[in-house]
């Protein structure tokens, strides 16, 4: 069976995690935690980067750093994962759900503003498979109605918008290192903070509502509870993990382009012919392979589809099932507007084997399945 994914391995892990079992330290911001979050800062110009124990946390405090409170209103796409819309409602937030846009199978930014009420108080964007939403209209929006824009770039890391890295262009950016994103640590995150005056906060809430961060930056003398927190910090030995493969992030980023592109190169005739369509990767954008997939005619093609790649040995997924169709999607949220794209799309989605190290008669394999089905 060619699998969906294969967990990112580059040869240094081990190495990495030997080493900060014998520093005697495998607890957060060791080592490790600080090698990557200096990493990331570097290259991606943050002000702020604080790894955390997933991108599920990483928005949880920029929820709670943004103020939101109960009765409050976000608005975001419904075709995304729970946990976009989860770290809102555990604050008593109402997620308002705007249709995508079916080329990008983002958030349309045409439809935010009249899904403003009195009671919105933030915007959440959502890049789906590492393709950016339109970010200079929607922060035009945020700042004429006061209103913060947090990135879910879970799936995002190191692509770009006009030149800038998704995650940073937003008041807070969040991303994803589970085993399924580019770049893993098993189960991480890391909020990217765009405010200096937010930092000290963050800092607090991710330690558990201490000062704990200024303590061992020799700041103070001693570290206490100073407001209500939790712990989102990640263990060292993940961290050790995520940084093997940061150093081999060009790497990682050339092997699965050069899948993605072999696949949109070999499958362009199918699209043209009226078969399937292929990803778009709008103007001003560059995407880093996250995801390769492909929309079939509707769901019962898709089924069949999926079944066939089975047939031979391949397994290829569907993604999302849209959040306001969800029991929970309809008990805390609703639909602004009307649901003309979301269900209909994503319905038709069906994503490709796609993961580092691919080797070539596998994914000829994929594209050999593909085709014969549409043959």
């Amino acid at each position: 069976m060619i699998p969906f994914n294969v967990p990112p391995c580059v040869g240094n892990e081990i190495n990495y995690i030997e080493d900060a079992i014998k520093g005697r330290k495998i607890s957060g911001d060791g080592k490790y935690t600080g090698l990557c979050s200096g990493w990331l800062g570097e290259h991606l110009g943050a002000r702020k980067i604080l790894l955390t124990t997933s991108c599920t946390h990483a928005t949880e405090m920029a929820a709670i750093l943004s103020g939101i409170r109960e009765g409050d209103e976000v608005i975001m796409p419904s075709y995304t994962f729970v946990s976009t819309a989860d770290a809102f409602v555990l604050r008593g937030a109402v997620p308002v759900f705007v249709d995508i846009r079916p080329d990008t199978m983002n958030i349309d930014e045409k439809l935010i503003e009249q899904a403003i009420t009195p009671r919105t108080k933030a915007i959440v964007v959502v890049h789906y498979a590492g393709v950016a939403c339109e970010m200079d209209t929607i922060n035009d929006i945020a700042r004429r109605h006061n209103l913060a824009v947090i990135e879910d770039a879970a799936q995002a890391v190191l692509s770009t918008y006009k030149g800038k890295y998704l995650g940073t262009i937003g008041d807070y950016g969040c991303y994803s290192f589970h085993e399924t994103k580019n770049y893993s640590m098993g189960e991480g995150g890391a909020l990217v903070i765009k405010n200096e005056d937010m930092i000290e906060p963050a800092e607090i809430i991710r330690e558990k509502g201490t000062n704990r961060s200024k303590f061992f930056r020799g700041e103070i003398d001693k570290y206490t509870w100073v407001e209500a927190g939790s712990s989102y910090l990640p263990s060292e030995l993940n961290a050790a993990y995520l940084f093997a493969q940061l150093e081999k992030a060009d790497e990682i980023f050339e092997d699965r382009m050069r899948t993605w592109n072999r696949y949109k190169d070999e499958l362009s005739d199918l699209e043209e012919s009226g078969s399937i369509s292929l990803p778009v990767i709008p103007e001003g954008c560059t995407h880093n392979a996250h995801m390769f997939y492909i929309k079939t005619k509707d769901l019962d093609e898709r089924t069949r589809f999926i079944n066939h790649m089975k047939e031979h040995d391949i397994l290829a997924v569907f993604h999302y099932v849209p959040l306001h169709s969800a029991p929970a999607g309809r008990k805390y949220g609703r639909f602004a507007g009307y649901d003309i794209y979301t269900t209909a799309e994503s319905s038709r989605l069906v994503r490709l084997p796609l993961y580092y190290g691919m080797n070539d008669d596998d994914a000829g394999a994929v594209i050999e399945a593909v085709r014969s089905f549409y043959s």
